[in-house]
C-alpha cells in the first residue's frame, strides 16, 4: 500500500500481545475500547495532515478483518471504503465453531471477549452482522472457502445482508484457501483486486487488475454453499 503512494498506519490497540499487561488492557473491550484506540489514530493522522479526512480507507485480516467491519458499521462516515480478509462478523459464532481441541484457545478468547456465546445482547452489540445497515461505503471482502479459525459463513452473511440493504460490497472466495491465502496465485489476485478496489474509493495508483493463472478466486453474488 505505501509502493501504491498511501500514508499507512498500523495501530498497537489494547489487546495487541506488546507485552501482557497491553494485552490484557484490551479484556472485555474488543469491539468498543479498540476501536476507540483505532479512530483515535485516524483522528491523529487526520490532525498531523497526514491524512485527508474524506479519504481514509480501513484494511485488516482475521481480527484485523473484524475491526474493519465493526469500524464501518460504528464510523459511517469517517471511512471511505473497507477491505476486510478473513473477518468474523458474528462473535458468538465464531466463538462456538472453534473445535474440541481448541478449548483452551476458546477460553482464552471468551475472556478477552466477554461470553457472548451466553449473552445475547453483548454479541449482538459487538457483532457486525447485526450492524450492517449501516455498512454505507463500498466493502471487498476476501475469504478461503475452508477456513477453519473463521468460517466462510462470516463473509457470506454480512455480504448478503449488505446488499438487501443496498450497499456495495464484493466477495471473493478462493475454493483452496483457508484462514488466510497461502498460495501466491491467490494472494497476487487478490493484492491486485484491493489495489483497483483502493484506487476507485480514495485514487491512489494501481495496476488495472488481471486474472491470474492459477488463481481459485470467485467472485460470490449471492449466498455461498
Amino acid at each position: 500500500m505505501a509502493n501504491r503512494g498511501y500514508a499507512v498506519l498500523q495501530v498497537n490497540f489494547r489487546g495487541s500481545d506488546i507485552n501482557e499487561t497491553y494485552m490484557n488492557a484490551g479484556n472485555n473491550l474488543i469491539g468498543t475500547g479498540t476501536d476507540d484506540d483505532l479512530t483515535d489514530a485516524v483522528a491523529w493522522a487526520v490532525r498531523e495532515g497526514i491524512a485527508d479526512p474524506k479519504r481514509i480507507a480501513i484494511m485488516g485480516a482475521s481480527f484485523g478483518g473484524y475491526s474493519v467491519l465493526r469500524g464501518l458499521t460504528l464510523h459511517p462516515d469517517l471511512y471511505a471504503c473497507g477491505v476486510d480478509i478473513v473477518g468474523p462478523s458474528d462473535m458468538a459464532t465464531l466463538m462456538n465453531s472453534i473445535p474440541d481441541y481448541w478449548q483452551p484457545v476458546k477460553k482464552r478468547w471468551l475472556r478477552r471477549i466477554g461470553d457472548v456465546t451466553s449473552d445475547a445482547e453483548l454479541n449482538r452489540k459487538i457483532s457486525p452482522l447485526y450492524h450492517a445497515a449501516d455498512i454505507h461505503v463500498p466493502l471487498l471482502i476476501g475469504h478461503g472457502l475452508h477456513d477453519p479459525r473463521v468460517q466462510v459463513e462470516h463473509s457470506v452473511k454480512i455480504a448478503d445482508t449488505i446488499r438487501k440493504n443496498g450497499g456495495t460490497v464484493t466477495l471473493i472466495v478462493y475454493s483452496d484457501e483457508g484462514h488466510g491465502f497461502g498460495r501466491p496465485e491467490n494472494n497476487l489476485d487478490f493484492n491486485g483486486r484491493t489495489e483497483e478496489f483502493l484506487h476507485g474509493c480514495v485514487g491512489g495508483r494501481y495496476e488495472p487488475w488481471q486474472k491470474v493463472p492459477g488463481s481459485t478466486a470467485e467472485v460470490k453474488t449471492g449466498e455461498t454453499k
